[in-house]
């Protein structure tokens, strides 16, 4: 609430020269002095009123009504938290994933015990009711829907109807938005009474305005020096704060409690300066930060793509020769330096693998000319193709459907994505059991769903985050082979795509991993290369 202060004035009555108006000067000064105390008391009743309903209607706008407001939007927030929190742990039912849903509900419980322990608040009991409502839809949402299908995927079983428990929460955002609707009700009405409080102020100003303007025309031009003038340059020096230039400094002048005033906005406007050049540096600092972050990862992939390509050609030395020698010597040496070449080349094999598999992980997204129509089908053969010689020595089979559709992408990467999903359920399969691999696709509201599943050794579900990670592999090089980039390159071409990829696990009666992607049905912007490809 503002300070309401009242500066002193020193009045002075001029001679009458009317000399038929018997008064003397002594009688008008009183007079005077009097209609001016009279007035004067008038003028702050009215003022220190109107300050006083001011001060009134901004504690209830802003002390009442607006906590009120923000809880009723936490509200919201955390019923829309706990539908995310449920969605995301229903698709991986990892305890991380249902974070939200438990803080969600309660953060629910503390804004509803928040708002309902205010009173006297406009339009109170109508928020109330429609709380009250929220309230029991959320909670047959959550007894209906949310808490069996938590049970469900905590024990890996299907959930309930998805469209029932749309229908819940669709009842429960209404709900909500009717608690808001009733919440912004109140808030206007207060805000009506601080307007209209506003207004009275402006009138009582009006009136003060012209009594002023009165006694005006008697004060003297000392008068206007010491108060009037002073509190032009302090009106003028407020109003360019007020209209942006918070670099202006706000003096006062005259009398001391103009001074004090000029004393009081100045502190304000230094203290809005700070934050504004608080916020100027912090959102430097972040530009800065942005800047530092894209370079380091175009630096990333420029080093990534120069180190695997540079090391082509002496690595292509080392392994001709390697074999140079296996083929020239095998046999004329001891059997232990045969062994040592055999490594040596199984190395550089190794090596040459590791290299090749870098660069097409570095390239992704940064060669590609644009997407096309893709007969998924098409590619998926190709790439089984491809794997003819490990489908032989597994005695293994990949399906491959009729109807696959046609979307929206590049071949190329399309071809090493299925390529790499295939060739995984090949190499991880049981021992005494024959790998199968097989492709599907779903249409999902604007999206394919494609599943790659085996029947092989399958994934632990303590592994999923892991597998994903480049050069991060679950089993030892001599048990699987590998470089362990293949996953982390499809996931990296599945996101190049705009699409997901994550990991279905199987069960003891039917064993095996089923990997899940998605790609749109829309042609996707292409992705524009962060590095330029070295000629």
């Amino acid at each position: 609430m503002s300070e309401v202060r009242r500066f002193p004035l020193r009045l002075h009555t001029a001679a009458l020269e009317d000399a038929e108006n018997r008064w003397t000067l002594r009688r008008w000064f009183t007079v005077g002095a009097t209609v001016v105390g009279v007035l004067s008391l008038v003028a702050v009743g009215l003022g220190t009123w109107a300050v006083v309903r001011i001060g009134e209607a901004r504690d209830l706008l802003f002390d009442q009504v607006s906590p009120v407001v923000t809880a009723a939007q936490t509200v919201n927030a955390a019923l829309v938290d706990q539908e995310t929190g449920l969605r995301g742990f229903t698709l991986s039912p990892e305890p991380v994933f249902l974070e939200p849903y438990t803080t969600g509900v309660q953060a629910e419980r503390d804004a509803a015990a928040e708002l309902r322990a205010v009173d006297g608040l406009p339009a109170q009991q109508e928020y109330l009711n429609a709380l009250d409502r929220t309230e029991q839809l959320a909670q047959r949402w959550r007894a209906e829907f949310a808490e069996p299908a938590i049970a469900a995927a905590r024990a890996g079983q299907p959930g309930p109807d998805q469209a029932a428990g749309r229908v819940l929460f669709d009842q429960v955002r209404d709900a909500g938005a009717g608690l808001s609707a009733e919440v912004d009700e109140s808030r206007r009405i207060a805000r009506g009474q601080l307007d209209g409080a506003i207004a009275f102020v402006a009138i009582v100003g009006i009136a003060i305005t012209v009594m002023a303007a009165l006694f005006v025309l008697l004060a003297s031009l000392g008068l206007r020096n010491v108060i009037l003038r002073p509190l032009r340059r302090l009106a003028a020096s407020t109003r360019e704060v007020v209209d942006g230039d918070v670099g202006t400094e706000v003096r006062g002048s005259g009398p001391r409690e103009i001074v004090a005033l000029g004393a009081d906005v100045e502190a304000m406007r230094a203290h809005i300066q700070r934050e504004v050049d608080q916020l100027h540096d912090a959102n430097a600092r972040l530009d800065e930060q942005t800047r530092d972050l894209e370079r380091s990862n175009r630096d990333l992939e420029q080093f990534a793509y120069v180190a695997s390509h540079d090391l082509q050609e002496p690595l292509r030395k080392v392994s001709s020769f390697c074999q140079l020698l296996q083929r020239r010597y095998g046999g004329q040496l001891d059997d232990r330096a045969d062994q040592y070449i055999a490594f040596a080349v199984d190395g550089a094999q190794r090596m040459q693998t590791l290299i090749n598999d870098l660069l097409a992980f570095s390239r992704v997204g940064r060669t590609t000319s644009g997407f096309e129509p893709v007969d998924l089908g098409a590619v998926a053969r190709t790439a089984a193709g491809q794997l003819a010689a490990a489908l032989e020595d597994t005695e293994g089979e990949i399906v491959v459907p009729e109807d696959l559709p046609t979307v929206s992408g590049d071949p190329g990467l399309l071809q090493a994505l299925l390529f790499n999903l295939f060739g995984n359920g090949l190499k991880f399969h049981r021992a005494d059991v024959a790998p199968v691999v097989r492709l599907s696709a779903t249409r999902v509201d604007d999206e394919w769903e494609l599943a790659v599943s085996d029947n092989g050794i399958g994934i632990e579900p303590e592994f999923t985050d892991k597998i994903f990670v480049i050069f991060q592999r679950l089993h030892g090089r001599d048990v699987y082979g590998g470089t362990g980039i293949g996953l982390a390159l499809a996931k990296k071409i599945v996101e190049f795509h705009g699409g997901r990829i994550w990991v279905d696990h199987g069960t003891i009666d039917e064993p095996g991993t089923t990997f899940r992607l998605t790609l749109p049905t829309v042609q996707p912007a292409a992705s524009t290369p962060l590095v330029k490809e070295p000629v």
